[in-house]
């Protein structure tokens, strides 16, 4: 399968302004790319790249006072095969996880742990550890918020998606990651690309997250808000939540006035 993968976002800057962009494919999809997948800033602009901590592809730049236009256009090839479902994945205990895995048990700033422990081994302490656990999670996040882009709050975490029961892809998310920590499985927040590929189109295209479980010694794609195993995605970034993964983040004002996210099969 071929994805064509793009956006183009518009910002008005009353000033020159810095900004930390995490707009690339994921390095593991490197190459799975036709052609690099290049950001292209209106009006030209130098920009720098570094990885972080969590091997995200990361770009600065400083965005000169007017308008300033970002944008990308290129073709990935997929597998077209759906999320894989491993009903016998085992849950690792706690002191054999990896080093580098243990971190994604820590609450972090959207995924409060202590808020939500007490109410996450009431539900989840009789279900088998590992898959089904993780099952049980996912569909309880995806059954407790309903979904509506009115419901987006950038400041919303997992405890105040769960009392309001309602939220958007990262709400979804970040219950659903919160609730797996809480029950001692490493879990991590993803964005990216998917598409309506497979599915009738559900509405305006925008980039979407969801969450990768460590299970029986390999990460594994689960998603709260569809529930179901899904077709291409095309993951720019993860972590420990939208902290560590946001798209853009701008050090100074700047309005967000045109934004547009491609992915469609071709």
């Amino acid at each position: 399968m071929r994805i064509r993968c793009g956006y183009e976002i518009t910002y008005e800057c009353p000033a020159p302004t810095p900004m930390l962009l995490m707009l690339n494919v994921r390095p593991e999809r490197l190459s799975d790319l036709e052609a690099p997948d290049l950001i292209h800033t209106d009006p030209a602009l130098p920009l720098g790249q570094y990885r972080d901590q969590f091997g995200n592809l990361c770009s600065r730049i400083l965005a000169p006072q007017g308008r300033l236009t970002l944008s990308a256009d290129f073709v990935i090839r997929d597998s077209g095969l759906p999320d894989p479902v491993f009903p016998d994945a085992w849950q690792t205990p706690v002191d054999q996880l990896p080093d580098d895995v243990i971190v994604f048990l820590l609450g972090s700033r959207y995924c409060e742990t202590q808020e939500l422990n007490e109410i996450a081994w009431k539900l989840f302490a009789d279900i088998p550890p590992g898959w089904a656990r993780a099952q049980a999670i996912v569909k309880y996040a995806h059954e407790r918020i309903a979904f509506g882009y009115q419901h987006a709050r950038p400041t919303k975490t997992a405890t105040q998606a769960h009392e309001e029961r309602q939220g958007v892809c990262r709400d979804y998310a970040h219950l659903a990651i919160t609730l797996c920590r809480c029950m001692n499985i490493p879990a991590r927040y993803c964005t990216g690309y998917m598409g309506d590929i497979g599915i009738p189109v559900e509405g305006v295209m925008d980039f979407s997250a969801w969450m990768e479980v460590y299970l029986g010694g390999r990460w594994i794609t689960m998603d709260a808000r569809h529930n179901k195993p899904r077709i291409g995605r095309v993951m720019m970034a993860m972590g420990r939540d939208a902290t560590d993964v946001a798209i853009i983040t701008n050090f100074g004002p700047a309005d967000l006035v045109g934004f547009r996210v491609i992915s469609d099969e071709l």
